[in-house]
């Protein structure tokens, strides 16, 4: 309360009166000015924020188109995978048709190569049993016929043991 004795009432008014004149000039002059660069202040800020919403909607619509293209690489690799399985399928079965085809002729060579090995060798054999027959029945005999004669006695009596077989 001392403090209220201390000031005067004109005193009291005065400061009221340039308090409402100053608070009218500033509100004339000032006031107008600042909230004219609060209002562009705030106009630059949803500004900004509508520039951040549409780069955050084009980043999310690239992310959106880079899992699209990373799904299409990863089906076509899969495709690509089972294509080249496909491809290896073949060629291993073309291989194994081959070799089944080469092993089939080696062993049809190889039964032609016995029956030829098998016809000179009867062959062989008829003419050593041949030989033999004469030198047998030369010792039975104990005279010699002519050669040729030998001969066809001989293959006589061997087509006569080749039908019995």
């Amino acid at each position: 309360m001392e403090l209220l004795k201390l000031l005067s009432a004109n005193e009291i008014v005065a400061q009221v009166i340039s308090f409402l004149i100053l608070l009218i000039l500033l509100r004339v002059f000032v006031w107008k000015r600042i909230l004219g660069l609060l209002d562009k202040r705030k106009e630059r800020i949803i500004l900004e924020f509508k520039k951040i919403e549409e780069a955050n909607k084009q980043i999310e619509e690239l992310k959106a188109e880079y899992n699209l293209k990373i799904s299409d690489i990863d089906q076509l690799a899969k495709q690509k995978i089972q294509d080249s399985l496909m491809q290896a399928k073949l060629i291993l079965e073309e291989a194994r048709k081959s070799g089944h085809l080469a092993a089939q002729e080696i062993l049809d060579g190889a039964k032609a190569n016995i029956k030829f090995e098998l016809a000179k060798a009867k062959d062989e054999l008829k003419n050593e049993i041949i030989d033999l027959t004469i030198k047998a029945t030369e010792n039975i005999i104990q005279e010699k016929l002519t050669e040729d004669g030998d001969r066809k006695l001989i293959n006589d009596f061997l087509e006569g043991v080749d039908k019995l077989e």
